[in-house]
């Protein structure tokens, strides 16, 4: 069976000293990974994830947005962490970051 490939980790602290951390795998085609990837990327401030997109093995692919999950329609790598980085830069403006 192949192995799951690494192709995105990122892990730092930003300025206002909340935790960025994305990772991404390229994996075997599932049913619950159709699209061929495993991938966790959150955003932790004060202790408390923000905003996550993840695809846990039963749940599918979904993105936490503060204390609402909602269903996430996974279309590329790039595309993920652009509606991460998004939703990240949306939550420290309400937070006046």
């Amino acid at each position: 069976m192949p192995k799951a490939k690494l192709v995105l980790h990122t892990r730092y602290v930003d300025e206002q000293g909340g935790l960025v951390e994305m990772k991404a795998y390229d994996v075997p085609k599932t049913p619950s990974t159709l699209h061929g990837f495993k991938y966790s990327l959150v955003y932790i401030f004060k202790g408390q994830r923000l905003v996550g997109y993840d695809n846990h093995e039963h749940k599918g692919d979904h993105r936490h947005f503060r204390t609402t999950m909602t269903p996430y329609v996974f279309t590329t790598v790039d595309r993920l962490i652009e509606d991460f980085r998004h939703d990240v830069a949306n939550v420290k403006k309400e937070l006046g970051r």
